[in-house]
């Protein structure tokens, strides 16, 4: 069974995550369908795109876009999957829907995505709880490799470009390579932010 574009994927777990365990409990963070941050986007290939040859192998886990598996109501208010269902917890998945892809029990960027740890601010005339703009790479791939530019050194990114993921209980940017746009060096007095709630999920 395999689509000539498309991956063919399942969730590995729910389709959502919507709880944490606190100690012996299990906490609801959300119900409702709509929250894409509560979606799972952790998938097991089942098969490849016959098209063309790819890297990623059947059985590989792999990270990708929040799209594939979300439900939502139409317009008669009725529940149902993505266009991307395919049938029995199967869903199809482009290329460009991949992030990471798990290699020797190791996440790897697929394409051109790139993975950010945000950094504590430390400013006290800037406002948040991390520096705008900036953080440490911690996945890269082919073409910052070309530009010199490796995981743990600290970069600056474009306005808008990134997205929250939550990767092995750390808070991660994702984005893509050309969102990438200056490197300032190594990663020294600079310290990670990862906030609990990323801990816990």
């Amino acid at each position: 069974m395999n689509s000539i574009y498309d991956f063919i994927v399942e969730p590995v777990g729910e389709r959502y995550n919507n709880s944490i365990k606190v100690n012996d409990t299990n906490l609801i963070l959300n119900s409702k369908i709509e929250s894409f941050k509560f979606i799972n986007k952790i998938a097991k290939v089942i098969s490849v795109p016959l098209a063309y040859k790819t890297s990623i192998k059947a059985n590989d886990e792999i990270i990708i876009h929040h799209n594939v598996f979300r439900r939502y109501y139409d317009i008669r208010g009725k529940e149902k999957n993505s266009s991307k269902y395919f049938k029995d917890n199967l869903y199809f998945c482009q290329p460009d829907q991949i992030y990471l892809v798990k290699k020797n029990n190791k996440w790897v960027a697929f394409n051109n995505r790139c993975f950010v740890k945000p950094i504590v601010n430390k400013s006290d005339l800037k406002p948040g709880k991390t520096s705008a703009l900036i953080g440490i790479l911690k996945y890269g791939n082919d073409s910052l490799k070309a530009l010199e530019i490796s995981p743990g050194d600290v970069v600056g990114f474009t306005p808008n470009s990134e997205w929250e993921f939550i990767i092995e209980n750390e808070l991660l940017y994702c984005m893509k390579s050309n969102d990438i746009v200056i490197k300032y060096g190594s990663k020294e007095n600079k310290r990670e932010y990862n906030p609990s709630w990323a801990k816990s999920s």
